[in-house]
């Protein structure tokens, strides 16, 4: 992101109120934006050269270009390290990366093999995006990433299979609703491995800590920036990365109903209408399209439900950070995505 670039000062975190949730939704908009995903190699460094120049001084005041090239650095750059985040794994690739994974768990009759074979997809593909997105203060050892990704698989292919089984049996239940519980199944194994997945793999996080800084206002940075000193870390604290963790795992979770639960119970619908079944190859072009639709407007609603850069008292995090800046001095960490 543009705060990892050289400089001293500091570019405003959004061009709308980000304490405001309709604030975030239009900047997480602009993170999940599928068109920066078009933009060259030259495009990036001539966008992180403008916000150079403006950190450094030599562009007074934002103007349209600056925040395009924000736009385009935020949605490429990791925060903590600057380096472009792997082009299917950002958030602006993720309602395409996930489009075919999310058809195929969706696809109506599936058996043990391909319920199977698309679980183990999906949270393959959860892993690298998690990993990829993840707060880097702290590092994630291969071992715990390997043990993560077989613990998260095997949940969802349990739960997946162990409701595939279980829902058949249901006999009191009408067979219509029975259909529509068979269609959510996917929903349910999806959103518990995919919050057991977030936790597993950023479980490091949680053990050793992540960065927290002190909450400076816009006159502070500036100060700041004049002397030439940057906001140094206070220290790390594991009661900031539970946050931190517990908040992304419920926002995966947040992005996974609407997308999980909306496009089967319409595709039910659809499939008793009498055009639908004489067309009963058009079943796949509209499982994509409510599916594409959906993932569209619920990620930016998910993303936007916390802060990406989380603020609170220092009061409500370890002795050793109260110490350092006051009981009631607010402080703030990078939650991750």
């Amino acid at each position: 992101m543009s705060a990892s670039l050289p400089g001293r000062r500091d570019l405003p975190a959004s061009q709308y109120n980000l304490d405001t949730y309709w604030g975030r939704v239009r900047q997480s908009a602009d993170l999940a934006d599928p068109r920066t995903l078009f933009v060259s190699s030259a495009g990036l460094e001539s966008a992180k050269n403008l916000i150079s120049s403006y950190k450094q001084g030599h562009v007074p005041s934002m103007t349209p270009e600056l925040w395009r090239a924000k736009k385009i650095v935020d949605s490429t750059l990791h925060p903590d390290t600057g380096q472009p985040v792997f082009l299917p794994f950002r958030m602006s690739c993720f309602v395409i990366s996930n489009l075919v994974v999310t058809a195929g768990m969706l696809t109506p009759g599936l058996q043990t093999t391909g319920t199977l074979l698309w679980q183990i997809t999906n949270q393959s593909l959860n892993v690298a995006i998690n990993s990829a997105n993840a707060n880097k203060s702290t590092s994630l050892s291969t071992s715990t990433l390997i043990q993560s990704y077989f613990l998260a698989v095997s949940a969802s292919c349990s739960v997946a299979l162990g409701l595939n089984s279980l829902v058949p049996r249901l006999k009191r239940l009408s067979p219509g609703t029975r259909t529509i519980l068979t269609r959510l199944v996917p929903f349910a194994a999806v959103a518990s491995a995919g919050a057991l997945n977030v936790f597993l793999m950023r479980g490091e996080e949680i053990r050793k800590g992540i960065d927290v800084f002190p909450s400076l206002s816009e006159a502070q940075k500036s100060d700041l920036a004049k002397q030439g000193k940057d906001n140094e870390s206070l220290g790390k604290s594991k009661k900031a990365a539970t946050i931190a963790v517990a908040e992304t795992a419920l926002s995966r979770v947040l992005n996974a109903t609407p997308i999980m639960v909306l496009p089967p119970l319409i595709l039910v619908r659809l499939q008793k209408t009498e055009w639908l079944r004489r067309r009963p190859r058009m079943v796949l072009p509209v499982n994509l399209g409510l599916i594409l639709t959906t993932s569209i407007f619920a990620l930016p609603l998910a993303l936007a439900a916390f802060p990406t850069r989380q603020q609170i008292r220092a009061g409500k995090l370890e002795r050793e950070i109260m110490e350092k800046v006051g009981e009631e001095r607010l402080v703030e960490f990078n939650r991750g995505i």
